[in-house]
Formats: C-alpha cells, sequence, structure tokens
C-alpha cells in the first residue's frame, strides 16, 4: 500500500488534452500560456517604465513592434535549426508555419524581440536601455510562463530518470524516445527552467534596486542568468536538435548569451558610471498632463505688453472723475 502511494507521488502528470475547441475554433493551451507571458510581461514593464517617469502605456506602443517580430524571428530561428522537421521526403513544408503545434526559439525571439523593441524605442523617444532594463524582470517570469505550455504539449524533456519528480510522457506521444519501456520517467526540464526563471526574476528585482543597474546592465545580468541556466537544462534534453562540435545549436546560442552579458554589462559600466537622466532620449521627453514646464509659462503668466503713457493717463482721468461728486 505504501509503495503504491509512493508511486503514485513520486512522478508528475502530463496533461491528457492540449487544447479546447470552442465551436470551429481550437485553442491550444500552449499558445495560452505565451499569450499570458506577454501580457504579464507588459503590465510589469509597464508599471516599471512609468515609475520612470515615462508615459503610462507608452510600452504598448513598443511591444505592437516589438511582440510579432519576436514571434516571427523565434519560429524562423526554430525552422531553421530543425529543417529535417520540415522539409525532405516525407515532410510537408506547410508544417512550418503551424507555430500552434509548438516550435519556437526563445534565442530567435529574443532578436527579433530586440529588433522591434529598439524600432518602437525611436519611435516613442525611449531610450532603448531603459526600456530593456524595465523589461528584463518581466521578460523572465513571462518565459516561465511559457514553459507551461511545453508541458501541456509534452515536449522538449530531458533524459530518463529515476528521480521522485520524474515527468510522465505518453508512451504514444511522437516525443517519446522509441526503445524505452512505457512508464518510463523523464527530468521536467520545463519545470527546471520554472524554478529558475523565478528564481531569477526575484534576483534581478533585487540587484536592479541595490546596485541601482541603468543603462542596460540590469539587461545583461538577465542574459547571464538565464543563458547560464539554459546551458544545463538544454545539455540534459533529448529532442532532436542540430548539433555542432559535439554542442547543441541552443546550448552554442546560451553560451553566446553569457559571453554577450557578460560584454554589455562591463562595457556598459565604464561608458556610463552614472545614472540615466531621463528614461527619454534628449529632445523627446514627455511631460504629464497640467504640468509646468519652466519654458513654458505662457499660459500661467502675463506676458501682454505694458500699457502706455498715454493709457495710463487716460485710466488715471477716468479714476477721478468717476470718484467726483
Amino acid at each position: 500500500m505504501i509503495n503504491a502511494a509512493l508511486s503514485v507521488v513520486a512522478s508528475i502528470p502530463s496533461p491528457q488534452i492540449s487544447y479546447i475547441d470552442l465551436g470551429p475554433l481550437r485553442i491550444h493551451f500552449y499558445a495560452l500560456c505565451i499569450i499570458a507571458g506577454i501580457i504579464v510581461a507588459t503590465l510589469i514593464t509597464n508599471a516599471r517604465l512609468t515609475k520612470r517617469g515615462a508615459e503610462p502605456w507608452v510600452v504598448i506602443d513598443i511591444a505592437l513592434i516589438a511582440v510579432p517580430l519576436a514571434i516571427i524571428v523565434a519560429r524562423i530561428y526554430h525552422v531553421l535549426t530543425h529543417w529535417d522537421f520540415y522539409f525532405g521526403e516525407g515532410k510537408n513544408p506547410l508544417t512550418a508555419f503551424y507555430i500552434w503545434e509548438g516550435g519556437i526559439a526563445i534565442y530567435g525571439a529574443l532578436i527579433g524581440g530586440a529588433i522591434g523593441a529598439w524600432l518602437g524605442c525611436r519611435w516613442t523617444g525611449i531610450r532603448f536601455t531603459t526600456f530593456a532594463d524595465a523589461l528584463a524582470p518581466g521578460l523572465l517570469l513571462a518565459q516561465a510562463i511559457g514553459r507551461f505550455g511545453n508541458w501541456f504539449n509534452q515536449e522538449l524533456f530531458g533524459l530518463p530518470t529515476d528521480l521522485p519528480w520524474g515527468l510522465e510522457i505518453d508512451s504514444d506521444n511522437a516525443a517519446f524516445p522509441p526503445g524505452l519501456e512505457p512508464g518510463t520517467l523523464f527530468h521536467p526540464t520545463f519545470l527546471y527552467e520554472v524554478i529558475w526563471n523565478t528564481l531569477g526574476v526575484l534576483v534581478l528585482l533585487w540587484a536592479g534596486r541595490r546596485f541601482r543597474l541603468q543603462w542596460g546592465r540590469l539587461f545583461a545580468l538577465y542574459l547571464i542568468w538565464y543563458s547560464g541556466g539554459r546551458i544545463v537544462w538544454e545539455s540534459i534534453r533529448i529532442d532532436p536538435s542540430d548539433v555542432f562540435l559535439g554542442l547543441r545549436t541552443n546550448v552554442w546560442a546560451a553560451i553566446g548569451g553569457v559571453i554577450l552579458g557578460i560584454v554589455i554589462f562591463f562595457v556598459q559600466r565604464r561608458r556610463h558610471p552614472g545614472f540615466e537622466p531621463s528614461p527619454y532620449v534628449p529632445g523627446r521627453e514627455w511631460t504629464a498632463e497640467g504640468t509646468v514646464q519652466s519654458q513654458n509659462t505662457d499660459d500661467f503668466v502675463d506676458v501682454s505688453e505694458p500699457p502706455t503713457s498715454d493709457a495710463v493717463e487716460a485710466d488715471a482721468t477716468s479714476a477721478a472723475l468717476s470718484k467726483a461728486p
């Protein structure tokens, strides 16, 4: 009895459904996880930018460009690094567009999102480094939320394990490795990344407040934290991937992320030893409605020409006559 109970508890079940149908519309939980992450990241970034003095919800203007580009480039990156999945004998090239079935690469999303965010910052006048630092904690939390999509799809799990938190995968699942016994448990790499990313959010918030990390240095710390963990999780995953010099392509991408984060951190610290003067680039500052600016005081000060001497004498004569009996 006790052993049976332990066998049930000592594993993580996978969901038996990955979508729901609402009439003719099929909604995939994978997509819902991605959307939830985007919403959470937007809310957190808005709060952080507004606190810095930016126009409330200016993040929406930036996200309108950054989010679509992030998704498009993330899919392109995934297809290019998993070419045999979609092209070749017996393959349907159209499945390269079936993004709802899973398959977007976070480093592709970072590349596309960075381009889109830079364009959005140029449009709104927000300093790019300010936006990146404001985004970092919310982005990491969004990635944690998005990983639950892999759980619903029963994909991107790790090596077989007998640890008590092993992940159950249906043996008839296309991702189940051939040759293994049904009931084999796997490392829940999605859960590892959820925990790592959530812990990283707390670290970023603490470090940003404690050390006043600006000029892109908080985003650099995000790159180091996320990519450092990704090197480990990617190394124990068993899903097919292109291999270069003995390492999966995403391991190389993660190593590059760590190096890039270190370079950005120290270069920006040397170039900008002080604090950012404003969340806006010079000449594009936003002022809240009703705020008085010293250079725009026409509405609050009488700037009309002083009366002439003739007008003053006329006013004095009129006043004297009005007082006469």
